[in-house]
């Protein structure tokens, strides 16, 4: 299993996505949702949603069928 990133999206945004691809059986990791958070700046720091290489293509098409994904 190797992690690889789906994409970048805003703190909100990357939470959907995660419970997007966990309704459809695939597992993946949300990196650097905390980043900066003291500070105030974390709405400007993209979040990557991460999946294994394996299931990369049925996550990316997931993304795709949904508008402003």
């Amino acid at each position: 299993m190797a992690l690889v990133e789906l994409g970048r999206f805003d703190r909100q945004e990357a939470y959907i996505v995660q419970s997007r691809l966990e309704s459809e059986g695939i597992m993946s990791f949300v990196f650097d949702a905390g980043t900066s958070i003291a500070d105030g700046s974390y709405l400007l720091i993209p979040v990557r949603v991460m999946v294994d290489d394996e299931d990369f293509g049925l996550a990316r098409k997931l993304l795709d069928d949904v508008p402003d994904f």
